[in-house]
């Protein structure tokens, strides 16, 4: 088994990352994971968080707000809704990007509402395990 993988990172105005990683730890919706060379073919969608890159270049990590990730065994695939560099994330956007959980929050009708709520929690603690 090879001891890396292609991983790529998209998000919709640009492409933030491609290169071979060791391990790439994922925010995934239904909790973190870890993606390494052999892992079995999965399909999960994101939650914000901090997606972790360890490559032979060393350890990059990323502010992504949603979006899913395709695992296999030779590489990794994620398209977020939202992502940049974690050194690039700002007081100001993070509050910007909680005030848009806020409002999809009030906004949302009864059926949805448990979910709004979680993707409110998760944008505010993504600034917290940020230092924001």
């Amino acid at each position: 088994m090879a001891d890396t993988m292609q991983f790529d990172l998209v998000a919709p105005e640009r492409k933030l990352a491609s290169v071979q990683a060791r391990e790439v730890r994922i925010p995934g919706a239904d909790g973190d994971l870890t993606a390494m060379p052999g892992h079995a073919p999965l399909i999960t969608g994101l939650r914000p968080g901090i997606l972790t890159v360890v490559s032979t270049e060393g350890t990059a990590d990323y502010a992504v707000t949603g979006g899913f990730a395709e695992i296999s065994a030779e590489s990794v695939t994620v398209l977020a809704e939202r992502a940049m560099p974690k050194a690039e994330m700002t007081a100001a956007f993070h509050a910007e990007m909680v005030a848009e959980a806020r409002a999809v929050k009030a906004a949302a009708p009864m059926d949805a509402a448990d979910s709004a709520a979680k993707l409110l929690a998760d944008m505010e603690a993504l600034g917290t395990h940020m230092g924001l």
